[in-house]
């Protein structure tokens, strides 16, 4: 990969849903706005080569995006006032004057949710627009066929521009039938910038930090939904351990050595304020909610072996029967291993696996392989720990998969 090519990249990570949500302010139409913003990032492609990559890269990919735009809307003859008062308004910018808006973002989230697309749409439209991931890693964390993330995409963007959808946030009274999506495509997004699916980077801080914004600014405007506290809450503990969860090179450095003393005390505050605030409102935690307090377990434990293990099961219990997940499941078994041993949390890991869940995920074998390692079955260990390794679509998820099963 060239240099001009990683920048691109790295430009396309950091401001790519920006530049859609600002066509799609522009052009009202979701779908339109991406392909715009995908058929600027070919141009840069070609020119940047040539002509190095702009200092304010954002600025030059939406200007192009915007003057393809107008090219269209002319060559169908469709030039009216608003042609007229965009073509000032780009004739007027320059690069100096991008400035991410933060609502556009917002209004991008919640007219991707909009109640005429399926839930399965919602996310991996909002993913794709928003997250800026790749229909593989949006495949790799929905546990599904790269194909049918691209149908879905597809059929989703067609479905919201023949049904008129306006880029817009709703009216209050309509945002509880969105809320649920987008708070789940949010926390994927995090979770994609916790830890990355794909790729030779573990943690993207970047895409965490734009979930974690998105989230503070939903708690701003539904501070009665208990559920937008707890997902604020979840997403600050996670995120306080940032700076801990990497080597200067970039290596993964694992919970149980990490180096406490690094994790963000004033952002574990801020989530323990958030949890607070979503308790207050009275209604018992949702899920989001209690896995925020699993966290806040491990934001508060001095250390690795002082977390309090059997607080944690009951919480994974009871996340279970609210909100049960294979994943959710294997959490649970992490977390028995802990209090009860490793061959009661195989049990566990076993059944799963007979189920057939989290097929073609490293998540399972990877859990497998720790716990067969502590009950000295080694060379079982270290058979699933390789074939973790093989399914892990991260590069340095796999590297570490790899070291345990040589270490063995």
């Amino acid at each position: 990969m060239t240099d001009t090519r990683r920048a691109a990249d790295a430009v396309w990570r950091i401001e790519g849903s920006r530049i859609v949500a600002t066509l799609a302010k522009m052009t009202g139409d979701v779908g339109l706005a991406e392909d715009l913003a995908q058929e600027a990032f070919v141009d840069a492609l070609s020119q940047w080569p040539e002509t190095g990559v702009p200092r304010n890269a954002g600025a030059w990919l939406t200007a192009v995006a915007k003057r393809k735009a107008i090219d269209g809307w002319r060559r169908r003859e469709r030039l009216d006032e608003r042609y007229r008062a965009i073509a000032r308004d780009l004739s007027e910018t320059t690069e100096h004057d991008w400035q991410p808006i933060d609502d556009d973002m917002l209004r991008l989230v919640f007219t991707a949710c909009h109640p005429v697309l399926s839930r399965e749409a919602q996310v991996a439209l909002t993913l794709r627009i928003v997250g800026g991931l790749s229909t593989e890693e949006i495949a790799r964390m929905l546990f599904l066929p790269v194909a049918t993330v691209q149908q879905r995409i597809v059929r989703a963007k067609k479905t919201l521009s023949a049904a008129h959808v306006p880029f817009e946030a709703p009216d209050p009274n309509e945002w509880p039938a969105r809320l649920g999506a987008v708070l789940g495509v949010v926390y994927l997004i995090f979770t994609e910038g916790y830890a990355a699916t794909s790729g030779d980077r573990w943690v993207r801080t970047e895409l965490a930090n734009e979930a974690l914004r998105l989230g503070r600014i939903l708690a701003g405007l539904l501070p009665r939904e208990p559920e937008v506290h707890g997902l604020v809450a979840l997403m600050e503990f996670q995120a306080s351990r940032f700076s801990a969860r990497v080597t200067r090179d970039g290596a993964p450095i694992l919970l149980d050595v990490q180096d406490r003393s690094r994790w963000d005390r004033a952002q574990i505050a801020r989530g323990r304020a958030a949890l607070t605030l979503a308790d207050a409102v009275g209604r018992g935690r949702g899920s989001y909610g209690l896995q925020a307090a699993i966290a806040e377990c491990h934001a508060i434990a001095p250390t690795f072996e002082e977390t309090d293990w059997e607080r944690i099961v009951l919480l994974y219990e009871a996340l279970g029967r609210l909100a049960p997940s294979p994943v959710v499941e294997l959490n649970r078994a992490v977390a028995v291993a802990m209090v009860t041993g490793p061959a009661n949390a195989l049990r566990i890991v076993d059944q799963l696996a007979a189920e057939g869940a989290l097929r073609g995920s490293h998540l399972l074998p990877s859990v497998r392989g720790e716990l067969l390692a502590r009950l000295g079955r080694t060379e079982e260990a270290r058979s699933e720990l390789l074939t973790a390794a093989g399914l892990a679509g991260n590069e340095r998820e796999s590297a570490v998969l790899r070291a345990k099963a040589a270490g063995l």
